[in-house]
């Protein structure tokens, strides 16, 4: 069977006109508004282009599945809309499985690249097709109900409950189809191979609690990557950019600003 092709991807621009291009990356069940700690700061250095994956923040999913390949081929697509050659990209969780593979398979595309909670390879597909199943069958509320524990501290939970409010909310809005199409896309993807190939100048963050990533995932990435650096958020969970704004925004800008 041929891998899906590219995807149709909502997007936003904003940030400096005529700076470099950075291009953000959501999570699974985030919106674009995940990045919101980061904006401001970024803004002032870059011209940002920040999307949505089909179904999460748009108009109704085409059925999946969908595949990284398929979720990448939509940010080329945005790229190439904008008339730009080569960016730099971050993403978190499933937007940093996107960044290995637009970085391995596209790499005259990508400048810089920052990996934020995620992996390369997150089995077992079982799991992922399961809860694919389960958003089609019941909708977004079982998800839902288990989101705050997954991206979250208990600690940061108890600080910033309508933080966590805001952000758990959002994924009940989310159409299940966009959504299971990305879980069979997470559950297909093996990129340990591709690693190796990646020349970008890599930034990964990983959180210290992370239960859906854990550092030992990053660990392997930065690894994989030739000249990559890890860097763990302690106290920080599977959204550590939101739980550690100023950290996670700290260690992106004097990465990305290095980069040529």
């Amino acid at each position: 069977m041929s891998e899906p092709g590219p995807l149709r991807l909502e997007a936003s621009w904003e940030g400096r006109p005529g700076a470099p291009v950075l291009v953000l990356g959501n999570s699974i069940g985030t919106t674009r508004a995940v990045w919101d700690p980061q904006v401001p700061a970024l803004a002032e250095h870059f011209r940002l282009l920040r999307f949505e994956y089909p179904g999460h923040g748009g108009p109704a999913a085409p059925p999946g599945p969908y595949s990284i390949g398929g979720l990448a081929g939509g940010v080329l697509a945005l790229l190439d809309a904008g008339g730009v050659g080569r960016a730099r990209y971050c993403g978190i969780s499933l937007g940093g499985m996107v960044g290995i593979w637009l970085a391995s398979r596209a790499p005259e595309r990508i400048a810089a690249l920052g990996l934020c909670c995620t992996s390369a390879y997150l089995p077992p597909a079982s799991r992922w097709t399961g809860r694919a199943a389960l958003v089609r069958s019941e909708g977004m509320g079982p998800v839902a109900g288990l989101a705050a524990g997954r991206w979250f501290t208990a600690a940061f939970q108890r600080r910033e409950p309508a933080v966590v409010a805001a952000i758990v909310g959002a994924i009940r809005d989310v159409d299940p189809a966009g959504y299971a199409g990305c879980c069979e896309a997470i559950g297909a993807m093996d990129q340990r191979g591709s690693l190796r190939s990646i020349t970008a100048p890599t930034l990964v963050i990983a959180g210290a609690e992370d239960p859906a990533t854990p550092p030992w995932h990053g660990a392997v990435i930065a690894v994989g990557i030739p000249g990559s650096r890890l860097r763990v958020i302690r106290g920080a969970s599977h959204l550590a950019n939101v739980s550690a704004p100023g950290e996670v925004t700290a260690a992106l800008l004097g990465h990305l600003l290095a980069a040529r």
